[in-house]
């Protein structure tokens, strides 16, 4: 329907298309192929649904709303823009696939969740906020993190700047699994939640007040 301007559908999408709902402030925005750079940046509501890749920077500085990425994200998912020391301050993003490096750098409030796996420097100099990924991390992960949650379902390879806390049974964490049952995604699903964890406190060389909580 042409006449909701609430609504837009982007057909025959290219990854070179930049900007796709930057500032985005309500509405709906389905993409039917890939996203460039910058998908997303700044938005403060509304929702906006990926059905291909996406470039780098894709919600970076996002505020709030909702980021659905059915296939691949570059890197900087989530971050602040070059210069800048505060990326996503709230709302919730959800990649399908993989993402590259440094998401959810300098991260300050809400959720990334990745189905796949996850590129080096994931959450690094993160203050706040929870990245959940249910595949494989890469090197150096939580780097410079003073807080934050990174929640995971398979062992990294951390530093030595994180502290082994031993085994936890934690009880947010069903709470937390609770919220994303209206998504469309493996996060939903009972089987995946749990509240039996190994936490790791990080990164030390920081303000150590982080979090890797990995599943048991």
């Amino acid at each position: 329907d042409c006449t909701d301007t609430q609504h837009i559908i982007i057909k025959n999408s290219h990854a070179k298309l930049d900007f796709i709902g930057k500032g985005l402030d309500g509405g709906n925005i389905d993409v039917e192929g890939d996203a460039g750079a910058y998908l997303g940046l700044g938005m403060t509501a509304g929702n906006i649904k990926v059905t291909g890749n996406v470039g780098l920077y894709a919600a970076c500085e996002m505020k709030k709303g909702y980021l659905e990425i059915a296939g691949n994200a570059g890197d900087f998912l989530g971050a602040a823009l070059p210069g800048n020391k505060m990326g996503m301050k709230g709302g919730t993003i959800l990649v399908k696939g993989n993402v590259g490096a440094r998401t959810g750098d300098h991260m300050r409030r809400g959720n990334i969740l990745i189905e796949g796996n996850a590129g080096d420097y994931c959450g690094s100099r993160m203050t706040a906020g929870t990245i959940a990924v249910m595949g494989q991390t890469g090197r150096f992960l939580g780097y410079a993190m003073r807080r934050g949650t990174l929640l995971l379902w398979h062992p990294p390879i951390l530093s030595a700047s994180f502290n082994d806390c031993g085994a936890h049974t934690l009880a947010f964490l069903p709470i937390l699994f609770a919220s994303f049952k209206t998504l469309d995604s493996r996060f939903a699903d009972a089987a995946s939640a749990f509240n039996r964890v190994q936490r790791y406190a990080g990164d030390m060389s920081e303000m150590g007040r982080g979090e890797v909580l990995v599943k048991l």
